[in-house]
């Protein structure tokens, strides 16, 4: 209430209007759409600890599918007999000059064509069973030389091979067997391996059709196998120098390397 006072008159009293209180702001669907969709403030979030999984329980082993690795002490198993059986044909080719007609020839070459044939046999279950055995390592390269060793004697020695070449090419090819397998031995005793070499497995091919056609010594198959035997043992001589090169070579190559 305000009071006046006139210039001529009484004193006039005005009343004065009350102060309205101001409104509220009335927010739109758009502010308020807004202020909801405002970024909370980052909260941190802990979770627990992961439980400690179940223990599992222990699988029983389960039988491997690949065959059992052989015991390398063992003597008798299949790959071994097979290896016998081939150097019981040394003292069986002793008695060639005994049975030297054409059916005896034929016998004879069987009986090597046999032994040869084993030597891959043996060598093929050896490493499919898992049955390689110390005495097996020993026996398998030692059966071969004394077969192919014996029938290139025993046929100088019956004349089978009457060129001038003939003893020259056997003492070169039983002692190029007795070399390399000298070599080995004292390369397995140096810690070495001394494999065998392409040069090495041709030569056994060739030595085995020379050897196996004199014995046929007569035509066979409608073939000379005299003079098909005398031509591989030519090509088996060359290869039985030069694979023994390369053995000696290899040899002592890897003690330069070792520095020895």
């Amino acid at each position: 209430m305000a009071i006046s006072r006139g210039s001529d008159g009484p004193v006039e009293v005005e009343p004065i209007a009350a102060a309205t209180p101001k409104a509220a702001p009335v927010l739109s669907r758009h502010a308020l759409r807004t202020v909801a969709e405002a970024p909370a403030e980052l909260e941190v979030e802990v979770s627990p600890p992961p439980k400690p999984a179940p223990a599992l329980a222990p699988v029983a082993p389960t039988a491997s599918r690949s065959a059992p690795a052989g015991d390398p002490g063992r003597f008798w198993n299949l790959p071994n007999s097979i290896t016998v059986l081939r150097a019981a044909a040394v003292p069986v080719l002793l008695f060639y000059p005994l049975f030297s007609g054409e059916f005896g020839s034929t016998v004879m070459a069987w009986i090597f064509i046999v032994a040869a044939v084993s030597d891959l046999v043996d060598g093929w279950l050896a490493r499919r069973g898992q049955q390689v055995t110390h005495i097996g390592v020993l026996l398998d390269p030692l059966a071969d030389k004394l077969v192919v060793s014996t029938a290139l004697i025993v046929l100088l020695a019956m004349d089978r091979m009457p060129e001038w070449w003939a003893t020259a090419a056997v003492v070169t090819i039983v002692g190029r067997e007795l070399a390399v397998t000298g070599l080995r031995g004292i390369a397995s005793a140096g810690g070495q391996i001394v494999g065998a070499s392409s040069l090495g497995k041709l030569k056994t091919v060739a030595q085995n059709i020379a050897v196996g056609a004199l014995l046929f010594h007569y035509q066979t198959l409608g073939l000379d196998a005299h003079f098909v035997g005398m031509v591989f043992l030519f090509a088996a001589t060359a290869l039985t120098i030069a694979s023994g090169y390369r053995y000696f070579a290899d040899y002592f190559r890897g003690l330069a390397r070792a520095g020895r």
